[in-house]
């Protein structure tokens, strides 16, 4: 029962595996959001988690964030593939368009966000948080398949399960020089890295958040608009995945491989 690759979504993503089989794990900080899938694409072992539970049940604040990686790290995972949905506070960046964050800003608060918060102390660097190797191999792939997809981005992850006001949507945006808003990406990024798991984060532009400064034609975001913009481009992400996967190379050679190195205090 083992897996090198981990993908991270949303439950309309089970479709991607080859011939699944589901497997209850437990970990030592419980359960994770449902069972994980494994099976394959492209010839490579996957795992496949639903981040908010099967049924959509855990909102952003209440995901099991640390069981979640706890589990693709027990399962062999070395590479997360990770889909996000992401209101926009950039008028560059619009609903339907697809981005590969870069870097992130994050505003979340009461989430257990480290694995080392017991009797070791590990400082792990995060000044690069998703993996150069990984972000280049989507770019390529989403080029080969003719996918407009933005190279970079900035991602402020809020607590939600709110929406933003329109001060805080144009202070992330304006103020931060954040490009996209969501309410996942943090702190599942942070723990990948400290299990020295790549991570491959992926934005779905559904929405500009609560309007752009100035346009009064754009109104703030509805779960509806979400949703809508979410169903017509899914087919997308998850073809755009199906083309990562088998390209992903076997070994590694970036520098999350070796982020706990030297990472240790005392």
């Amino acid at each position: 029962m083992d897996a090198e690759i981990g993908i991270i979504g949303g439950s309309g993503f089970y479709s991607l595996l080859d011939n699944p089989e589901q497997v209850e794990l437990e970990t030592k900080y419980g359960k994770p959001s449902g069972p994980v899938s494994l099976g394959s694409i492209g010839g490579r072992k996957v795992a496949f988690l639903s981040r908010h539970g099967p049924k959509h049940t855990f909102p952003p604040h209440k995901v099991p964030y640390r069981a979640n990686i706890e589990a693709l790290d027990y399962l062999g995972v070395k590479r997360i593939v990770a889909t996000s949905t992401v209101g926009s506070l950039d008028p560059r960046y619009g609903p339907g368009d697809f981005l590969l964050f870069d870097q992130f800003i994050n505003a979340t608060y009461g989430r257990p966000d480290t694995f080392y918060d017991e009797s070791k102390i590990v400082h792990v660097s995060v000044a690069y948080p998703y993996c150069e190797d990984l972000r280049g191999v989507a770019a390529e792939a989403a080029k080969t398949m003719g996918i407009d997809l933005k190279p970079t981005g900035t991602v402020a992850v809020i607590n939600g399960p709110r929406f933003s006001t329109k001060a805080e949507s144009q202070y992330f945006g304006r103020a931060a020089g954040a490009n996209v808003i969501n309410m996942t990406q943090y702190p599942e990024v942070v723990l990948a890295r400290e299990k020295a798991i790549c991570y491959l984060g992926i934005g779905l532009v559904t929405d500009y958040d609560a309007g752009l400064e100035g346009r009064e034609d754009i109104k703030p975001v509805t779960m509806s608009e979400v949703l809508q913009i979410f169903a017509k481009n899914v087919d997308k992400a998850k073809s755009l995945i199906g083309s990562v996967v088998p390209k992903i190379a076997s070994s590694r050679s970036c520098a999350c491989a070796k982020a706990l190195e030297g990472a240790t205090s005392g």
